[in-house]
């Protein structure tokens, strides 16, 4: 779970060595990139939404900001904060991997979101953006997948504008013991199939529920998050703890 600067880092239960963990990520969403929007949908039975709407509104997104969507993937919070900044703000939808944001640019000129969207592939971990650009940045379900955690913060830390606000929405740990084992039947019983039969992919899937069990827990990210720097370090926690969100400032 701890980006410790050892040789091996995990990848789902397995120990890895630490410069093929980025390899072997982009492998499995190359893999499942093109169905990945019906994945959301099915594996959460569409909560993934709620979820996505509360971090816009928790967002304080306004008119004319800049907006870094890191691990945007499909789009879904790029597509809202487009709307939400208007012609005069920005939004730059980042992903590390090419075939995701390939879909994602797809879909949003789909939708005819065009003018204020930049795309951008990136690792979290060195971002390629100029310090205190950005209004707002956005991390939904990528944190988990990034080798170094504790790195990726700080640079986004660097990108954030003084004033500006990091909003990291992940899987979490569920608080009460009865979800937390029913969940864990679900996603070890249900989720690979599930991957299987919609996406021809079992084995990605299997992996994503074994990388959202070796995440930190809701209180080891908030310590992570002050040491990188953020203050007024608060989470919120949704469904119970499956996934929460965690907010920061930078003073």
């Amino acid at each position: 779970m701890k980006d410790s600067k050892s040789d091996t880092i995990d990848f789902g239960y397995k120990q890895v060595a630490r410069d093929e963990k980025q390899g072997l990520v982009a492998n499995v969403f190359n893999s499942v990139a093109k169905k990945y929007d019906i994945m959301n949908d099915v594996m959460s039975f569409g909560i993934h939404r709620l979820w996505k709407r509360y971090t816009i509104d928790c967002s304080g997104v306004r008119k004319g900001m800049k907006v870094l969507d890191i691990a945007g993937g499909t789009g879904d919070l790029t597509a809202q904060f487009s709307r939400r900044v208007g012609p005069t703000g920005e939004v730059v939808l980042a992903d590390i991997n090419q075939a995701m944001l390939d879909v994602g640019r797809d879909k949003l000129r789909n939708m005819g979101i065009v003018d204020n969207v930049d795309y951008v592939q990136a690792n979290a971990e060195e971002l390629p953006f100029e310090s205190d650009r950005f209004d707002i940045i956005t991390i939904a379900f990528g944190l988990r997948n990034v080798t170094d955690k504790q790195k990726a913060l700080e640079s986004m830390f660097r990108v954030l504008k003084p004033g500006g606000r990091l909003l990291v929405l992940e899987f979490s740990k569920p608080v009460p013991p009865l979800l937390s084992q029913a969940y864990d039947f679900y996603s070890f019983n249900v989720l690979p199939k599930m991957g299987q039969l919609v996406a021809g992919d079992a084995e990605s899937y299997q992996y994503l529920a074994e990388s959202i069990r070796m995440h930190p827990d809701q209180e080891t990210l908030k310590g992570m998050m002050q040491t990188a720097g953020y203050e007024q370090v608060t989470y919120h926690n949704l469904t119970g703890g499956i996934v929460a969100l965690h907010r920061g400032f930078k003073f």
